[in-house]
């Protein structure tokens, strides 16, 4: 059996090979990520890991679920209760930077087999959906939050894949928030204006 390292305690092993994991995805990505990888890492047996993951879906699933709880700790920070346009906007920009400066665990969150039955993924992918819902609600209280919170949720999202994926300039933070807060003005400015009706037109 393989000397434990220093950060492995007994009696520790689900938490030793979390870290192990986290240190693997971001030094190789997700494809560096395995059972044996993990179990390499944390200096322990081969098997060790099974017991706390059955398969590489579950230990994906731990990995993201912390990812997901780091990631609403970083936007409360950047608002902790949005209430305007503005602040939405900083909320945006704060998930998009998210996004850039953690690129291996977000594509985990977000991009990665997981395991469905995982209760830990499932209830943090809640909270965050909860989140997204109550801020949505809070800047625009007359909206139906459900169905605005799902549309400003895969907008802003898809702006980070669009960053991620080097469609956008992601240079500088200060481009980035630039970008970013001129897309969310131009999506509330356009909506309201979408969904007004049309002018009846007068017949001469």
């Amino acid at each position: 059996m393989p000397q434990a390292n220093a950060s492995y305690h007994h009696g520790d092993l689900r938490a030793a090979c979390l870290r192990a994991a986290r240190e693997l995805l971001e030094e190789d990505g997700s494809a560096g990520l395995s059972l044996r990888a993990v179990a390499r890492r944390a200096g322990v047996s081969a098997t060790a890991p099974y017991r706390h993951y059955a398969d590489r879906d579950a230990l994906v699933s731990a990995v993201a679920a912390e990812g997901y709880v780091e990631l609403a700790g970083h936007l409360a920070t950047a608002h902790p209760s949005p209430r305007t346009p503005e602040d939405l906007s900083a909320v945006a920009v704060a998930y998009v930077r998210f996004a850039i400066e953690r690129p291996a665990m977000f594509r985990v969150m977000f991009a990665e087999p997981c395991d469905p039955t995982n209760e830990e993924r499932a209830a943090a992918t809640a909270a965050m959906r909860e989140y997204v819902r109550a801020i949505v609600h809070g800047v625009f209280p007359d909206s139906d939050p459900e169905a605005l919170s799902t549309a400003v949720w895969a907008f802003v999202h898809g702006l980070a894949f669009l960053y991620l994926d080097g469609k956008l300039d992601a240079s500088t933070p200060e481009a980035v928030s630039t970008e970013v807060n001129a897309a969310v003005e131009a999506l509330l400015t356009v909506a309201p204006a979408m969904s007004r009706p049309e002018p009846e037109q007068v017949n001469a």
